[in-house]
């Protein structure tokens, strides 16, 4: 990976873009505020969505009595993947851009989902109402290789993330193209990184990070089985729009990477070209 690499060169547009912004406070204060929301949100996600799956959703803040729990966790389970696939829709993204009044909501659209996404995800994790048991808990030499195995799906789902376009993934795009007053340019097809391997790499690495945790509750096991069923069947959603958007480039990938599961041996195409490249 060099600066050539298209994914480091969109970032570097941007951010110069954000570093030398064009005279405008209104415009300047509105991105400086939706990026830290969005930032500080996303972090608060992210980071309890790691530590309550590494205790097996044993330790949360939420206090439903029992059995009215079950229900609660489970409007919980499902208010992610079905308000998340509504507003990758085209009439959920008519609305995501929308609700910053104002000129600049569409600007901020990929910022306002982001912010979305994450007070979804933060809700699931901090509001979940624990069941008390505990199935199984690593210990010594066990509790070592779970936490690895456990960093690793991480480091591999940041690493996807990264292939599919950080700038839109983390929410920079919307308020970074905003603060630098030019147009969101959204990265093509991915078809880079571990792109190249599968064509869901971010659904295959959050659906790893379900199952490689050091202590395994009722409460875990029902986030896993879920989650897991939602990260291979929600992606045909995204590929049908992938398809419209991108015609013949999409159907030549697809014939050439697999879904979720990578070949054991890579045909190459005979011309050497990227199968996802227009002709």
């Amino acid at each position: 990976m060099t600066l050539n690499d298209p994914r480091i060169q969109r970032l570097i547009t941007l951010i110069r873009a954000a570093l030398i912004p064009p005279p405008g406070k209104g415009r300047i204060a509105l991105a400086v505020t939706m990026g830290a929301l969005c930032h500080v949100i996303f972090a608060i996600a992210v980071l309890s969505m790691m530590a309550a799956m590494f205790f097996g959703m044993s330790e949360s803040f939420g206090t439903v009595p029992w059995p009215w729990a079950i229900l609660a966790n489970a409007a919980l389970i499902l208010q992610f993947p079905l308000v998340h696939s509504f507003l990758l829709s085209k009439r959920g993204t008519k609305i995501v851009s929308r609700l910053i009044p104002g000129p600049h909501g569409g600007t901020l659209a990929t910022t306002t989902y982001a912010i979305i996404a994450s007070i979804q995800l933060a809700a699931l994790f901090l509001l979940w109402t624990p069941s008390g048991i505990i199935w199984y808990r690593a210990e010594g030499t066990a509790f070592a290789l779970i936490c690895t195995a456990y960093a690793a799906t991480w480091l591999l789902l940041l690493k996807a993330s990264f292939d599919a376009g950080a700038e839109v993934q983390s929410g920079a795009l919307g308020w970074m193209s905003l603060m630098g007053k030019i147009k969101p340019v959204f990265p093509d097809m991915p078809t880079q990184g571990l792109f190249r391997l599968i064509r869901q790499p971010i659904y295959v690495a959050f659906a790893l990070t379900l199952w490689a945790v050091p202590v395994w509750t009722p409460d875990q096991l029902a986030l896993a089985i879920s989650y897991t069923a939602y990260c291979l069947f929600a992606p045909r959603l995204k590929e049908k729009r992938f398809e419209q958007r991108y015609a013949a480039a999409f159907h030549r990938y697809r014939a050439n990477v697999p879904y979720v599961l990578p070949k054991l041996t890579t045909k190459e195409p005979k011309d050497g070209a990227n199968p996802a490249q227009q002709p």
